[in-house]
């Protein structure tokens, strides 16, 4: 696997909600080292709505000598809001190419589901519960889906080409069907869940189709007993009021697991690169409490801290999970074998 990457949010909006609620570019600067030094990746994948949050994390990255992957993540915005939003981004992201560092350009991620006007459904929320409804009515509603969606992602490529250099992506999922043609790198969020367990590695095998690399740009679990089972749906455990589930049970080998199973899959099947999901939950803080244990519901690596320091890394807002070291000697591992 060329590329040992983790996703980093710099605050994404679902819902008008965000899930990153303080950015301080000092942390930013200081958790890019610890990506590339402690976690053994040579790459990152940042994702975000402020396009100035982007780049500053960039930069940081880009100084560490980690390959970016610059990541708009537009939510609750309609295309001809995007349009002119992902031409800002691919400015940016051309900028930071310019200064020498090694950039991919994502064209968004899961714009069916998280942008407006594909789904029924004004929000995040609302749409979600579009795709829990009786199958008649999910099926109906997800019939047009890839055809506009790609039609879409077309205008898309075509404007930002002319602005930045590098390879292009996106950020997909199952039920977009993306054509691929108009992009150099096919990207799926492949989470794996009971649902599609038994045709995992026969789905994952079909993106190499196109003959472009296939690198997973999301896959991960939540911090609870259970979690690998439910894939992209384990933080649903988290509730509105700020409750977790009763019964939740916390877990941190659930992820572990998780990472062992699937890390040597993608190697064996020739994935190019493949982003951890995530750095951190940073909305998502742990407590003693399991009944708001929020860090119960986050994919993190690292579990946030309520208020209280650090005591393996002084000054940041975070201790490790059992995650991150068994990402680390994943990466490390590979780091030899590659010679590096």
């Amino acid at each position: 696997m060329r590329g040992k990457g983790v996703q980093y949010d710099t605050g994404t909006f679902p819902n008008g909600d965000t899930s990153r609620p303080t950015f301080e570019p000092d942390v930013v600067a200081r958790e890019m080292r610890v990506i590339a030094d402690d976690l053994h990746c040579n790459a990152v994948r940042i994702t975000g709505g402020d396009p100035e949050r982007l780049s500053v994390a960039a930069g940081f990255a880009a100084e560490a000598g980690l390959a970016v992957w610059y990541s708009p993540f537009p939510c609750e915005m309609t295309e001809e809001e995007m349009l002119p939003y992902f031409a800002e981004c691919a400015d940016r992201a051309q900028a930071l190419r310019r200064g020498g560092a090694e950039v991919v350009l994502a064209t968004g991620c899961e714009l069916s589901v998280f942008a407006r006007g594909y789904l029924p459904g004004e929000t995040f929320a609302d749409r979600m519960e579009t795709l829990r409804a009786a199958p008649e009515v999910r099926a109906a509603a997800l019939a047009s889906i890839p055809e506009r969606v790609n039609g879409y992602l077309g205008e898309v490529v075509k404007t930002v080409r002319p602005r930045f250099g590098g390879p292009v992506s996106y950020a997909s999922i199952p039920i977009e069907d993306i054509d691929w043609s108009p992009f150099d790198i096919v990207g799926v969020d492949a989470y794996r869940s009971t649902r599609n367990a038994d045709t995992y590695r026969e789905d994952l095998r079909a993106y190499f189709a196109s003959g472009k690399p296939v690198v997973v740009t999301e896959v991960g679990c939540c911090t609870f007993r259970g979690a690998g089972d439910l894939g992209a749906a384990g933080w649903l455990v988290v509730q509105a009021d700020g409750t977790v589930s009763p019964g939740t049970v916390r877990d941190e080998g659930e992820q572990v697991r998780y990472m062992d199973d699937l890390l040597p899959v993608f190697e064996a099947e020739g994935v190019d690169t493949t982003f951890w999901f995530s750095f951190a939950g940073y909305g998502l803080p742990h407590r003693d409490d399991p009944g708001t244990d929020l860090d119960l519901g986050s994919y993190g690596i690292v579990k946030m801290l309520d208020g209280t320091p650090s005591r393996t890394h002084p000054g940041l807002p975070w201790e490790p999970k059992e995650a991150f070291h068994a990402l680390a000697r994943h990466y490390e591992k590979c780091e030899k074998a590659d010679g590096g």
